[in-house]
């Protein structure tokens, strides 16, 4: 950290924090309703029932299709990830102690991000499928009758949905073949994380899902560990701005903030970075849970 911390180094180091959080803080954000900007407490999100196609008599009036609207009410909490920076301790270290700051706060508040997420995909009412894992069939099975939940509930949308596995079921997953050759999922269904290491996709396209592995999914490493397959309108985050005195110069277009302040009777700078954010369900019947024993060996057939 530099010891003279002026203007342009808050607008910088700003700046760092937030490309962080955007290409590698949360996992989880890309896959749902995202709003931003929130200004408040709370915000809500949209949802429109279905219609009804109808006939009429020649001349007859048209039967209006009298489509539900629900405003589906959002919270928002307020999270924080400081730091000291000793002002001695700067000359003892030779690493850029700038950029490790801003991961670390970026990376906490994302992992924040992806836990409310985690929440709400908990809390859907759907029944779940409890995914046998005594060989690589029955696991296949399993994930295509999750994919087929959401197709028998109207809420599948190739492109648009999404799925989550822990660390132990993508591996099970790489057993389908299906689902680990290129053969069959191709280099168009993957998605790369800008900066991300070569070779390590942030989504591999399967059945029109997106799936991601997560190390956060409830239940993880358990014999009740998690995933989801959900469209992505099925659930919302709403972000609030953050404050001017926060931002920098990133007001209004940033969801998470820092502020850099010095505190002479600690002859160190007290590194804070802010979000405020909520997570809520828009639509249950597009969130389907599955149960899958983390515990038990790796089927081998």
């Amino acid at each position: 950290m530099s010891t003279s911390v002026n203007n342009a180094f808050i607008t910088q180091y700003e700046r760092d924090v937030h490309d962080v959080f955007q290409l590698n803080g949360s996992r989880m954000k890309p896959s749902v309703r995202f709003k931003s900007g929130v200004n408040g407490s709370s915000t809500t999100f949209q949802k429109i029932g279905k219609g009804t196609a109808t006939t009429k008599a020649r001349h007859g009036t048209i039967t209006p299709m009298n489509q539900t609207h629900t405003a589906i009410s959002c919270s928002l909490s307020d999270f924080y990830a400081g730091d000291w920076v000793d002002k001695l301790d700067e000359a003892k270290i030779n690493i850029d102690e700038r950029m490790a700051i801003a991961r670390g706060g970026a990376m906490a508040l994302g992992r924040k991000v992806d836990s409310q997420i985690f929440t709400t995909l908990d809390a859907t009412s759907q029944s779940a499928v409890s995914i046998t894992v005594s060989s690589f069939a029955a696991v296949k099975n399993g994930l295509v009758q999750m994919v087929g939940d959401t197709i028998r509930l109207d809420s599948y949308e190739p492109g648009r949905m999404y799925g989550v596995l822990s660390p132990v079921g993508w591996e099970r997953a790489m057993s389908v073949e299906s689902f680990a050759r290129s053969e069959f999922v191709g280099p168009e269904g993957m998605e790369y994380t800008k900066g991300a290491p070569t070779g390590a996709p942030r989504f591999k396209d399967w059945m029109g899902v997106k799936w991601m592995v997560h190390s956060a999914n409830p239940g993880v490493g358990t014999s009740t560990s998690k995933i989801f397959v959900w469209n992505q309108d099925a659930v919302g985050y709403a972000a609030g701005d953050v404050p001017a005195n926060l931002a920098g110069t990133m007001s209004g277009e940033s969801s998470v903030g820092a502020d850099i302040t010095w505190h002479g009777d600690r002859a160190a700078w007290f590194v804070n970075h802010a979000m405020s954010g909520g997570s809520a369900m828009i639509d249950d019947t597009g969130v389907i849970e599955g149960n899958m024993d983390d515990t038990a060996a790796l089927a081998t057939s």
